[in-house]
């Protein structure tokens, strides 16, 4: 057990979920701390039915933490885990700004846990992207070996925080009220609308969102030879990512097999009736924690293809969830020892 933990970035909208899944699932620690920016240290947080003060994000602050979770923006995160491992303490970070970094692994525990075991003192969670639908490759991975992945994202608003969030809602409210609505989160208004861009544009013509996806899954499977083809599109949904998934495997996976791999594999759901209209939706996957997988069915275009449609909460399994996973996976390793 880690005597004292800490969350980092305690009052954004994933440390919110962070505390809860702390509370929820009786994370053991004998002391926690709450960590933020200038503007909100000072202030008080309700944990366990008592009032923490939020302290200061500083190197000093981690002179008695032994595992930190964070979720702040790469700048800070840039800035702060040096801090904390300099100070023997473990992080799990949920930022982008170390997950390539060829010395810190890059973890989802229904995937890749054995990474864990060569920390060195950072440990990097996915974008949230990625980890919904490397959850789902996994069982297909190690059944018959994927070769190539083709995915589209429908990709919702909270996955630019509560801004993002509060544009849809703002925006839509002014388009039925037939008003102007100038965009300031997105950069062309997402009521009632798709925006084929998430980030920046990197390399020809695929933005850093679609790149993460690429670099990512190779990087979890360790394995560059998985080909992947990302198209990220932000959609007017509040919350929970969609994505429409094609995988080629070596050996041809049949859709009776898949569904049964897919049903054998924690942290996934099956819902998959289509003459009965059952199949994941976001708003029947919102604050849930685990990956829901439907419209499994054989790609006509391609002998070894298989073609699913996959959802999950982008805030929990996506962010906040995933992190305290890795958080509980360490416990149990320091246990084992």
């Amino acid at each position: 057990m880690y005597d004292v933990i800490a969350i980092v970035g305690a009052t954004g909208a994933v440390g919110r979920i962070i505390r809860q899944l702390l509370e929820q699932r009786n994370f053991p620690y004998e002391r926690i701390k709450f960590l933020a920016s200038e503007r909100s240290a000072g202030s008080t947080i309700t944990f366990k039915g008592e009032e923490h003060p939020v302290e200061l994000l500083c190197p000093e602050a981690f002179a008695d933490i032994d595992l930190a979770i964070g979720s702040t923006p790469d700048p800070v995160a840039a800035e702060f885990v040096p801090w904390a491992v300099e100070r023997n303490c473990v992080v799990v970070d949920e930022s982008g700004y170390w997950r390539m970094d060829p010395k810190v692994p890059l973890v989802v525990p229904e995937v890749n846990p054995e990474a864990l075991a060569n920390h060195q003192g950072i440990i990097a969670s996915p974008n949230c992207s990625t980890t919904q639908m490397v959850v789902a490759m996994k069982p297909l991975h190690e059944a018959g070996r994927i070769r190539r992945v083709v995915v589209s994202t429908y990709q919702a608003t909270s996955g630019a925080g509560v801004a993002g969030q509060a544009e849809l809602k703002e925006g839509s409210r002014a388009a039925l009220d037939e008003q102007t609505y100038e965009p300031s989160c997105f950069a062309h208004p997402i009521a009632f609308n798709l925006i084929p861009q998430i980030g920046s544009a990197k390399y020809e013509g695929y933005t850093s969102e679609e790149m993460k996806m690429v670099y990512e899954t190779q990087k979890i499977f360790d394995d560059d030879s998985i080909q992947v083809c990302p198209t990220c599109v932000r959609v007017p949904v509040s919350n929970c990512h969609s994505e429409s998934i094609l995988v080629e495997t070596e050996r041809p996976i049949s859709v009776s097999e898949a569904r049964e791999l897919f049903a054998a594999t924690p942290g996934i759901v099956v819902v998959d009736d289509l003459s009965a209209g059952r199949y994941p939706m976001p708003h029947e996957c919102d604050e849930r924690d685990e990956v829901f997988i439907g419209r499994i069915r054989r790609d006509l275009s391609c002998e070894n293809g298989l073609a699913f449609w996959c959802v999950s909460d982008n805030l929990r399994k996506g962010a906040a969830t995933n992190a305290v996973q890795i958080a509980e996976h360490l416990v149990a390793r320091q246990a084992a020892v």
